[in-house]
């Protein structure tokens, strides 16, 4: 039996031996090919205007150290985003492909494994890969980016949603400072091999926040306060980063403040959120200043040419170095959607096609403007120049039809019920969904007002700012009541400031707009217990609990409707998988003391009761309910020290 198990170990021993041997030849072949190439430096700039950098003519004085870069680079003051939302830009930057190809045209939209991604050709190309992302909008793991960590050795994110009174640079956000210690962290690490590192800087996304310095210098401009501030950590970087690195600077789109009625993103496609800083630096290639247009679309491919990586055929994008080097001059067409209009608010969805001197908007009633003569799309040529419109949508039309003839189709995702929460998390409405055609249904021109409402009142519930809130979402809500989440924040709003009588219905029509959203049934619930209906309150948190059976606040809210309800024995068990999900879970503690001190079992109940205490020492309930467990299992003098406490801290 010993020598069997002798040459088990060694058939044992010699598997791993050939799978170390496989692995160490793939590494060494990795590296092989990577030898002798320039690591590579992606910066994206969230929300960041083309109009507020030096080197594209501002005289605001923000930038001096990308205008610094930007001097021995090559700058293409013509560049275009895809997209004006921030995954969907992402993917057209990480894939070079167009939205209609590779189908993240909405958050929480997987970029499917088929897509040509440009960390994973890299890692393939003996690459150590890096992300470092500034937003959960960004984050795989939260839903909101799926896919987005494909190829990356690293993809550093790791976010949650933030509760009341939580730090947002703990929880949805995190800092640029942080985001740039960690890639640097990560691009000191010693290895043998080029690396890719990918950093997202969020800081110029709203609210804007900047560093307290900045923040009293551009006390009337804290948006300027925020490009100042990022413009601070690419600093950091640069000083870094050796020579030897290809450096791509990049706004993954810009900021409306105020342009045609927008106040921030996502709604329509004109110069202030689609034109955005492009800057690249390649060792060895002189400076220069491109005029001719380009699209972010062309990122990926510029970036695998100038290090001579093969570029994959189903790149749409095109290298930007004949531009760069003289060797070709000529504008290139320029596409963007956005399908935000439709998922948000039901609205008509968006599309742009620059090209000429012309802009093209297809909406509803679409838009015509001259780009050279107009630049800020004051006015509309569309009727006037009735056959432009007709030959530039046709061209338009046909464009669509060729990027996404061999679109990839990935698996539809399971319905995410809760993605509009996160979002919410970070001013972004989601989840209506309406079916809007092309070119038909609500002009999004015609409801701005509704939009910027909605994002200004989806932000102050956030910040617990209820009463700013309520009269932003009534308004909303009697122009546009079928968007879910306006109605689902009202009610939460009322909720918070306990007019829980006019929360309910409220809550009841988010429900039954969006019967899926979790979120939606469990503040029902809520508003139902508070107003006394503890049957339906009930039924609202068994639904929650049955889709949602890891919520700890989930379970121990069913427990305690039924401990209402004289439904002892569930009661217990739901406060018990509270507990198991969150051992220091104060309100399920406390409850689960309580029922056991008052079964006759205050042994039992003392652990969970110390645990409330230790949790919350500021909770007079807990001190009592302690005093009460110590007193029944015979422990006067900690009973008397309890109750002391208790006395003490219910004291006005």
């Amino acid at each position: 039996m010993l020598s069997v198990l002798r040459r088990g170990a060694l058939r044992n021993c010699a598997c791993l031996a050939a799978i170390a041997a496989a692995a160490l030849a793939s590494w060494s072949t990795r590296l092989s090919k990577a030898q002798g190439r320039s690591s590579v430096l992606l910066v994206t700039l969230d929300t960041t205007r083309a109009d507020r950098m030096g080197f594209l003519g501002s005289t605001r004085g923000l930038t001096p150290a990308l205008d610094a870069f930007a001097r021995d680079s090559i700058v293409f003051t013509n560049a275009f985003a895809q997209a004006p939302i921030t995954t969907v830009s992402h993917a057209t930057i990480l894939t070079g492909t167009y939205p209609p190809f590779h189908r993240v045209t909405d958050f929480g939209a997987p970029l499917a494994s088929a897509v040509p991604y440009l960390p994973e050709i890299l890692r393939q190309a003996g690459y150590r890969t890096g992300a470092f992302v500034g937003s959960l909008v960004l984050d795989p793991r939260t839903g909101t980016a799926p896919g987005f960590d494909r190829g990356f050795d690293r993809y550093d994110a790791a976010f949650r949603l933030r509760r009341p009174g939580e730090d947002r640079y703990k929880t949805v956000e995190r800092r640029g400072d942080e985001v740039v210690a960690r890639a640097l962290a990560w691009i000191g690490e010693a290895g043998p091999a080029p690396w890719f590192a990918w950093v997202h800087l969020y800081d110029a996304h709203d609210p804007y926040d900047p560093p307290p310095d900045l923040r009293s210098r551009f006390a009337g401009a804290l948006y300027d306060g925020e490009i100042a501030g990022v413009d601070r950590l690419v600093a950091r970087l640069l000083r870094v980063v050796p020579p030897s690195a290809i450096v791509a600077v990049a706004a993954d789109h810009g900021e409306a403040l105020g342009d045609h009625g927008e106040e921030t993103h996502g709604v329509f496609l004109y110069d202030a959120v689609l034109h955005v800083p492009l800057v690249l630096r390649v060792p060895g290639a002189r400076a220069a200043r491109v005029a001719a247009r380009v699209r972010l679309a062309d990122v990926a491919p510029t970036l695998l040419a100038a290090l001579g990586v093969q570029t994959p055929p189903s790149m749409q994008g095109a290298s930007l170095l004949p531009l760069a080097d003289g060797r070709d001059a000529r504008d290139r067409p320029a596409y963007a959607e956005t399908d935000y209009p439709r998922q948000a608010f039901g609205w008509s969805p968006l599309a742009a096609w620059r090209a000429d001197r012309f802009l093209l908007i297809r909406a509803p009633r679409p838009e015509l403007y001259d780009s050279i003569a107009d630049g800020g799309a004051a006015h509309d040529l569309a009727e006037a120049r009735g056959r432009v419109v007709q030959g530039m949508t046709a061209e338009l039309d046909a464009f669509t039809r060729t990027v996404s003839g061999a679109a990839v189709r990935a698996a539809n995702p399971p319905v995410d019920p809760d993605l509009a929460q996160r979002l919410a998390a970070l001013g972004y409405v989601s989840g209506s969904g309406g079916a809007a055609p092309a070119s038909g249904g609500v002009d999004p021109k015609d409801r701005i007002d509704a939009a910027n409402a909605l994002h200004n009142a989806v932000v102050a519930v956030e910040d617990g700012a209820f009463q700013k809130a309520i009269p932003l979402l009534e308004r909303v809500t009697a122009s546009e009541p079928n968007i879910p989440l306006a109605q689902l924040q009202l009610g939460v709003a009322y909720a918070r400031q306990r007019q829980y009588g006019r929360a309910v219905p409220t809550l009841k029509k988010a429900v039954a707009l969006q019967p899926e959203n979790m979120f939606a049934h469990y503040e029902l619930a809520v508003g139902l217990y508070e107003t006394g209906d503890l049957p339906r309150a009930a039924q609202e948190f068994e639904l929650v609990a049955a889709r949602m059976p890891r919520w700890a606040d989930a379970r121990y809210s069913l427990g305690a409707v039924y401990a209402r309800i004289d439904r002892v024995p569930d009661a217990s068990r739901e406060l018990r998988a509270a507990i198991d999900l969150e051992p220091r879970h104060f309100r399920g503690n406390l409850l689960l003391g309580r029922i056991l001190t008052l079964q006759g079992h205050a042994a039992a109940a003392l652990p969970h009761l110390r645990t409330a205490v230790d949790v919350d020492p500021a909770s007079s309930e807990a001190h009592a309910f302690l005093a009460d467990a110590y007193e029944k299992t015979g422990d006067a003098a900690a009973a008397a020290k309890e109750r002391q406490r208790a006395k003490s801290l219910s004291r006005p």
